[in-house]
């Protein structure tokens, strides 16, 4: 079977969170990250997707937690194994920290991050870390900092299984590591390992990857003994086949296949 046949030029992620946050939430990143706000989807009779547009992919803030996941968003980005953030690009830090301190939040404490570049560390109103990045020629899409467990490990996963792009390590001084980054299209996934014996992070966020082949990603995750979150399937009421697998952290990794588009019933 086939490594994914890529059908969307970026990645998408996903963040889980308190419920009770949604109003804060929607407006820390359409107000203050300054995202643009798209078209919610209506999954089912009591959960609502709220959609931002990031480049050509998307970040997917999901109300609620998923039962029998791990969450370790009041620790520190090398305080867990995980996904511990997303870091987005802009060109200028004045209209960030103007932003911030509209909202009646604390400015960004900018540093240098090396490679000509500043970066903040904040957290949006759910406990999760954002990584503000000012510098020239901002990158279109959203990078995923993951902390791991066995750098080999994962470096193997996302290059052979998943099939991203291996870059050439990059210092982060903000973080005070060597990120491994891995990209596919606009989106980037960083790799580094900090710390022994963490807690583990499985439910905060995730990562999903468009795809035209979900029968044979299935078909090698099984045969090579990937762990399956959930199971070759669909949603009732949508043209759309997807499976979740999770890397050796538990990090889930959601393929899915886009059907064709159902043609409008007369009269609509």
């Amino acid at each position: 079977p086939a490594q994914p046949q890529f059908a969307l030029g970026a990645m998408n992620v996903y963040r889980r969170f308190d419920e009770t946050l949604t109003p804060q939430m929607v407006k820390f990143y359409d107000e203050v990250l300054d995202l643009k706000a798209l078209q919610p989807i209506q999954l089912n009779a009591s959960q609502q997707m709220i959609l931002f547009g990031i480049g050509h992919a998307q970040i997917k803030l999901a109300a609620g937690f998923k039962e029998g996941r791990q969450y370790q968003v009041g620790k520190g980005v090398n305080e867990a194994v995980g996904i511990r953030l997303f870091a987005l690009h802009y060109a200028q830090e004045a209209p960030l920290v103007a932003r911030f301190r509209a909202a009646g939040l604390p400015a960004p404490a900018f540093r240098d991050m090396g490679h000509g570049k500043r970066g903040a560390l904040v957290r949006d109103p759910g406990g999760f870390t954002i990584q503000l990045v000012v510098g020239p020629n901002p990158a279109p899409g959203v990078e995923v900092g993951i902390n791991v467990s066995d750098l080999a490990r994962s470096r193997k996963f996302y290059r052979e299984f998943v099939g991203l792009e291996e870059l050439p390590p990059v210092e982060d001084k903000l973080l005070g590591v060597t990120k491994y980054p891995y990209s596919h299209g606009e989106t980037v996934i960083n790799l580094w390992q900090a710390g022994r014996n963490l807690p583990a992070d499985t439910g905060s966020a995730g990562i999903q990857y468009v795809i035209a082949n979900v029968d044979a990603v299935n078909a090698r995750a099984l045969a090579q003994n990937v762990a399956v979150e959930e199971p070759l399937g669909g949603l009732p009421n949508f043209s759309i086949r997807f499976v979740w697998l999770n890397d050796a952290d538990g990090v889930t990794n959601y393929f899915a296949q886009q059907g064709p588009r159902q043609p409008a019933s007369a009269g609509q």
